[in-house]
């Protein structure tokens, strides 16, 4: 056995320690990202909050997500991954504290700006597992960490179960638990020497900060802000949609929506495995592809077709069933992961000397169009007055993405083969 042999067996037994921690992390993290996305309503509720009251409160988080991902990532890159990770995991447990002991709009308003926290994990968090992954399965690696955005889908489950059992203030005393029980796990069965990499190999902050003057990088995060901030935004928009559109409650609205935000999540899984073995642009514009032709059919709303007869006027009612859009949601939801997995190794393989940043790069798109999408949707939803009208922006929007994607990439290519011809 060579000393490469005794290399990769060690890389892969720290990531078998390192993935299932980082993983669990970003779960909670996650589940506390979106927690006002179910408990607002008994804080709204509680203090007659207006709309526009509760809307800050709900975009909070994203807001404040944007502005730490980036800082998060070069934290990591200059102190260690794990440093970050256990800074931001206490501060989601401060923020736990404030949400049980407030009783005022600011107390609330405050405590949902430190749920933003959970972008920083995830920058972190992403360099964490980078540092231990075969580069061959780099994007398997990735997509298991991406996956951990399930924690989202979590609480449309978790939230009325534990109202039901204890009160509404129940839901942040469980997540204080699990939070302080991975931040013991991580502290005892880690070292910062775990997020350590190669020194000569990491690139300075000076360096990172100088890609931003690169029109690639900003062109990747354009892509993943589109679909990464699409998937967030449907996943807090689908309850209320499905519950209007077929006439259901809030509660089983919420349940039919974990069909897309819980297969969504796993998909990276598949989206980072597939680019490993395929290629991670044919299975980006693949995925954007199955999204289009999802997109396009879930735009159509119910319609009434009156058709003139030769003695009668015929009506003819159009409308999908139940469980068509179902289905649809669901391959919509793991389309959108796999563009998501893919992605994510594309710029992480691109910029692996700045893992941390790039993924705070990512997440400060993704946060901002799943800060400005539900605005738009509101707005045309307004105007127009067709609930369906969601899909149609979207579709335009993943329109243009794809045809940008593929022109850059086949562009990419010829310049490739114009190089090794020289």
């Amino acid at each position: 056995m060579g000393p490469e042999s005794y290399q990769d067996d060690d890389i892969l037994t720290s990531l078998a320690v390192v993935l299932p921690l980082a993983l669990a992390g970003f779960v909670v993290a996650a589940g506390c990202w979106t927690l006002f996305a179910v408990s607002g309503v008994h804080v709204r509720e509680a203090l007659n909050l207006s709309n526009v009251q509760f809307g800050l409160l709900l975009a909070m988080p994203m807001a404040a997500g944007a502005l730490l991902a980036v800082p998060a990532g070069l934290l990591a890159q200059r102190f260690g991954a794990r440093r970050v990770m256990i800074a931001c995991l206490a501060g989601l447990a401060v923020s736990m504290v404030l949400i049980v002991i407030a009783r005022s709009f600011t107390g609330y308003l405050l405590a949902s700006a430190g749920l933003g926290l959970a972008a920083g994990f995830y920058s972190a968090g992403l360099q964490f597992v980078t540092r231990h992954s075969p580069r061959e399965h780099i994007g398997l690696v990735l997509g298991i960490f991406g996956a951990g955005v399930t924690g989202a889908g979590f609480n449309y489950y978790l939230v009325p179960l534990i109202h039901q059992a204890f009160t509404w203030q129940g839901v942040p005393l469980a997540y204080l638990t699990v939070l302080l029980l991975v931040l013991v796990l991580l502290l005892l069965l880690t070292d910062d020497v775990d997020s350590a990499g190669e020194p000569a190999e990491d690139a300075t902050v000076g360096q990172l900060l100088l890609r931003l003057r690169t029109l690639r990088m900003w062109q990747l995060c354009l892509y993943f802000g589109v679909v990464a901030g699409s998937f967030f935004t449907l996943a807090l928009w689908l309850p209320d949609y499905l519950s209007s559109r077929f006439l259901l409650t809030v509660e089983s609205g919420a349940k039919l929506a974990l069909w897309f935000v819980i297969p969504g999540a796993l998909a990276q899984i598949v989206g980072g495995g597939l680019s490993d073995r395929f290629g991670t642009a044919r299975v980006i514009v693949r995925a954007l592809a199955v999204c289009l032709t999802v997109l396009f059919v879930l735009s159509y709303p119910p319609m009434t077709l009156f058709i003139q007869g030769v003695e009668q006027t015929l009506e003819l009612e159009l409308a999908m069933p139940l469980y068509l859009e179902r289905v649809f949601v669901l391959l919509l939801g793991m389309a959108l992961g796999c563009a998501m997995g893919g992605l994510q190794r594309m710029m992480v393989a691109e910029n692996h000397d700045g893992a941390a940043f790039a993924a705070g790069m990512l997440l400060v798109s993704a946060c901002t169009v799943a800060f400005l999408l539900p605005l738009l949707f509101g707005a045309v939803n307004q105007w127009l007055g067709v609930r369906s009208a969601v899909f149609m922006i979207l579709f335009v929007v993943f329109a243009g993405c794809l045809f940008l994607f593929a022109r850059g990439q086949r562009r990419s290519e010829r310049q490739a083969l114009l190089h090794t011809g020289i």
